[in-house]
């Protein structure tokens, strides 16, 4: 037996290790819920509580492991290498989930392996991206009631697209209509006059607010129409709200505004295309305050993106709405924006802009030359001595989505939960935090003397 597998016997079993005395009905479980989670080794010959008492090793052995891999759905490559006594099967994380064997799905939870209720696998299905929210019918539209002809030539107009074609034709080829004749989500999205209730999460929530905090209202809107009209509707709201500056060399006058229009636009329009529609309960929020323009959707980076990937790869959440985006000449290619909006930040010069993704995407546009920034700075120096880098991190990621969790805390700033639980005490007890409801339930927000600079 090699150092490396003593060493892992003696850590004992966790969320990538597993223990067996021999092949039993749960192996082929195991198998699945490492493949559904991050992967993970199971070793052969070892009891539960890592006492080494072997196993055959045998080719014949081995064979009969293999046929009962095989019976994982979809496929995938294990390998099975035997070490003296014992049989190390190395599993990798999936690439194609949900994987499933004859007794259903299961997922790996701490050091245990648990098998998925029905609404667990549905969640699962959509987070993996199997189930597409966009290709979905709409139980609720009615295609003779709520379809909005002058939205359809609008479209046609601004996608080039030659109205002589008919119309369910063209629908179904567009993946707005369904075989059955119904529309599809992404039909509800792009062709109905109102998505108010039909799709109620889709509307577009407009807030400006009387300085830098979420405070005093000073005008709001909703947009529930068509997705083109509401990106429209959308930015024409945040121009009305926002400054524009007149620079006048020679005879041409130019109009400079607060926030560049390119990258403003591209925010708005990739909250709308890449925002998780499943989650029913959140819509995206446009927030205008004095210093700054907050752009929210919830749903965070798609699976199969990492952060590492952010900016330089494309994992298309809703894939019917992108290409129907790209059509209307809304997006020029998928996955550019946010270079695109990177780009357009520079040539400004005037703003900086920020990306914070969790449970939420959020784009923040902040002014460099606010009036006032002394002000700003004065706080920022007092809360620099209070309190560590650490835990303006998460005042800051607080402050963006009040309902983050501790564990997604501890992933975004890269500390365990019990220092993101201890960081959260000291915060309240220095009254920068505040509890709303309950410990269950319930979630922090940003004291209004706070700031996080």
């Amino acid at each position: 037996m090699n150092k490396t597998l003593k060493l892992l016997i003696q850590t004992g079993e966790g969320y990538h290790l597993e223990f067996k005395e021999s092949v039993d009905k749960s192996f082929i479980e195991e198998v699945c819920a490492f493949a559904n989670a991050a992967g993970g080794k199971i070793i052969l010959g070892v009891s539960d509580g890592g006492k080494v008492k072997g196993i055959q090793t045998g080719n014949r052995f081995i064979s009969k492991i293999q046929d009962i891999i095989n019976q994982l759905e979809p496929k995938l490559d294990i390998k099975i290498s035997t070490h003296d006594n014992l049989v190390v099967i190395d599993i990798p994380e999936g690439r194609e989930k949900p994987y499933g064997c004859s007794k259903g799905f299961f997922i790996r939870i701490g050091p245990n392996s648990q098998k998925l209720k029905r609404n667990e696998i549905v969640s699962f299905f959509q987070k993996e991206g199997r189930i597409r929210f966009d290709e979905l019918e709409n139980a609720k539209a009615d295609i003779k009631k709520d379809f909005n002809e002058s939205a359809f030539t609008h479209f046609l107009q601004i996608s080039s697209i030659t109205p002589t074609i008919e119309k369910n034709f063209l629908l179904r080829n567009l993946d707005c209509i369904s075989g059955n004749g119904r529309l599809t989500n992404a039909g509800v999205l792009f062709f109905t006059e109102s998505t108010e209730f039909l799709i109620l999460q889709a509307t577009i929530v407009c807030v400006l607010y009387k300085g830098t905090k979420k405070l005093n209202i000073l005008d709001k809107k909703d947009f529930s129409g068509d997705i083109i009209k509401n990106i429209e509707d959308a930015v024409m709201f945040i121009k009305r709200h926002t400054n524009l500056e007149y620079k006048i060399e020679k005879l041409r006058r130019e109009e400079i505004p607060d926030i560049p229009e390119p990258a403003l636009r591209e925010a708005v329009i990739n909250s709308v295309c890449h925002r998780d529609y499943f989650e029913k309960g959140a819509h995206v929020v446009i927030e205008i305050f004095d210093d700054r323009i907050e752009i929210s959707n919830p749903g965070g980076l798609p699976s199969g993106l990492s952060p590492e990937d952010f900016g330089k790869k494309s994992v298309v959440r809703n894939p019917i709405i992108a290409s129907l985006l790209n059509r209307a000449n809304y997006i020029e290619r998928i996955g550019t924006g946010i270079n695109r909006i990177k780009q357009s930040i520079k040539e400004h010069g005037r703003v900086d802009v920020e990306f914070f993704y969790n449970t939420f995407f959020t784009v923040i546009f902040r002014k460099k030359d606010y009036p006032d920034k002394k002000v700003t700075e004065k706080v920022t120096e007092k809360v620099t001595e209070k309190v560590t880098e650490n835990q303006k991190k998460i005042i800051k990621n607080i402050d963006i989505n009040p309902h983050i969790t501790t564990r997604e805390l501890s992933g975004i700033i890269g500390i365990s939960d019990r220092k993101i639980k201890e960081n959260i005490k000291k915060l309240k007890d220095k009254g920068m935090l505040i509890r709303i409801g309950p410990a269950r339930g319930g979630h922090w927000t940003v004291a209004d003397n706070s700031d996080d600079g």
